[in-house]
């Protein structure tokens, strides 16, 4: 059995506007890459880090502290050292902490012989998770484990599933080159919603659902609609209404802010669009003073994967 795996752990883009805490999918084009190397001293450790400045502590990091987790639990006769080449950038709103959360724990799973299932690694993922967002949520974790589109129908007891995605769908994203912390993102939101858009966001997600088992993008369209969380997160974001109308007036099928920001996501039916809605947004920010960059990418039905 191998003692060492080199993996890719691919970004994500969570809540996809009416799904907050419960909707994500995969990108194919933006990830980290790891080295998950066993040890015959017990115990985890993390080696080296390259690309942005991350805590080398266990117990301070989302890969070591997920890789703790699992470790715990299995009692490995061995260790684990931990290498990450970080190309997401922290507090991107893109997945950068569940990419580091669940590809630690993958890597270890992968070197022990498979011993778990996709839903127990992001079970010791979601552990990770916690340390960046202060709370466990896998909204980003089951899309980036999975691969696709997933629903996350329950935390406690982790319940996932696997949604279907539209052969011709395209990402199209920007990251403004600001940070927002997920527990900042959360802290504005209201604690109560008025009924009326509690059912106008339930349909939504209801319809979103259903859209990508018809593979219907005319209902995509009509239901990347977020009346809960976008009017008070977008606050954050500058020109993210201008971004939004940019977007959809190109022909994306919907825009809406990845995670919590301060990334933008829109899908679109086709890569000639999901281009040409990249021109878009990248005409509307290149007339302010904020760096940003922007990808498109396929939905990556995969998920993380061995190098």
């Amino acid at each position: 059995m191998s003692k060492e795996i080199k993996i890719f752990s691919p970004a994500t883009v969570a809540n996809v506007a009416c799904g907050f805490d419960v909707l994500g999918f995969c990108l194919d084009t933006i990830g980290d890459n790891m080295v998950i190397r066993k040890t015959e001293e017990k115990g985890i450790r993390i080696t080296k880090i390259v690309g942005h400045d991350l805590p080398y502590e266990v117990e301070k990091n989302v890969a070591g502290v997920s890789a703790l987790a699992m470790s715990e639990d299995l009692k490995p006769d061995c260790g684990f050292e931990i290498e990450i080449y970080k190309n997401i950038k922290p507090g991107s709103g893109i997945g950068s902490s569940s990419a580091s959360a669940a590809g630690s724990v993958y890597g270890m799973n992968e070197l022990l012989g498979k011993p778990l299932d996709k839903i127990k690694l992001t079970y010791y993922a979601m552990k990770g998770e916690a340390v960046a967002s202060q709370c466990e949520h896998a909204d980003n974790l089951a899309p980036a484990i999975f691969g696709g589109f997933t629903l996350v129908k329950s935390a406690c007891p982790l319940h996932v599933l696997e949604l279907p995605t539209p052969s011709n769908l395209y990402a199209t994203l920007i990251h403004p080159q600001i940070e927002i912390k997920t527990s900042e993102s959360r802290a504005i939101l209201p604690k109560d919603i008025p009924l009326q858009n509690a059912i106008t966001q339930w349909a939504n997600v209801g319809s979103l659902v259903h859209a990508l088992h018809t593979s219907d993008y005319d209902l995509i369209k009509n239901a990347l609609n977020d009346v809960v969380i976008e009017p008070f997160r977008k606050q954050l974001i500058p020109n993210f209404d201008n971004i939004k109308s940019a977007a959809i007036d190109t022909g994306a099928l919907g825009c809406a802010i990845s995670g919590s920001g301060p990334s933008i996501f829109a899908l679109s039916h086709g890569e000639v669009t999901a281009k040409k809605v990249e021109e878009a947004m990248q005409n509307v920010y290149s007339k302010t003073n904020i760096e940003f960059e922007t990808y498109v990418s396929k939905i990556n039905t995969e998920g993380i994967k061995t190098l």
